[in-house]
């Protein structure tokens, strides 16, 4: 659900798996980076995430990571390994507000749907649904067969909001970035954390003809 002006999220992690689309990650991380309402974040990068970020951006290697995706280091910023099951988000007594997985590989719904928790994403993911923090599962995957679709209602039952990865059209992007910036905008605006410039529909005067 989404959050409001009197919860703020201060303190979020950001999981990256293996599924195609690591542009929404880098720009994700970078407007939680530059946000002055967020003064912790914990990120997390599965394997299959790394190589997909390879193929995808040519950022290769786990080693400074976070310094890579940004292009400078972070201070707020924590990086986990993903098989690190004893991190500090993988316990309910650890005081984080969310967690935003984007992409999200089916794989990695699986396992959060059926409580898994087999990787420190898994877990992280876990703790917010036990806990009643918000999780938001960002799938990227065409098209869904009945597996992925029962493992979204099986998420969703349990407290995650689906959040397809799903750019607009209608504020007339005109690259892949921007198309990128504006999905994220929309993401972190329902977790509690409108961004500045984000685009905003404006119907119609009904007045006018």
């Amino acid at each position: 659900m989404a959050m409001n002006n009197e919860s703020t999220p201060r303190n979020l992690t950001l999981a990256i798996t293996g599924a195609s689309g690591a542009i929404f990650a880098i720009e994700m991380l970078r407007l939680l980076e530059a946000d002055s309402r967020v003064t912790k974040m914990n990120l997390v990068a599965s394997e299959s995430a790394l190589r997909v970020l390879a193929e995808e951006t040519e950022i290769s290697g786990r080693n400074d990571l976070v310094e890579k995706l940004l292009g400078s280091p972070s201070m707020k910023i924590q990086h986990h390994i993903d098989a690190n099951i004893g991190a500090n988000i993988a316990s309910g007594s650890y005081p984080s507000d969310g967690m935003i997985v984007l992409p999200c590989s089916m794989g990695t719904l699986a396992a959060i749907a059926n409580g898994l928790a087999n990787s420190l994403t898994a877990r992280a993911a876990d703790v917010c649904l036990k806990e009643r923090r918000p999780l938001i599962l960002c799938v990227r995957e065409t098209p869904f067969n009945r597996i992925h679709l029962r493992n979204m209602q099986l998420a969703s039952d349990a407290g995650a909001t689906i959040f397809p990865v799903m750019p607009t059209l209608y504020n007339k992007p005109q690259s892949t970035s921007e198309m990128a910036v504006q999905f994220v905008q929309r993401v972190l605006a329902h977790i509690g954390l409108p961004q500045p410039g984000a685009f905003q529909w404006q119907p119609d005067n009904p007045d006018s003809d």
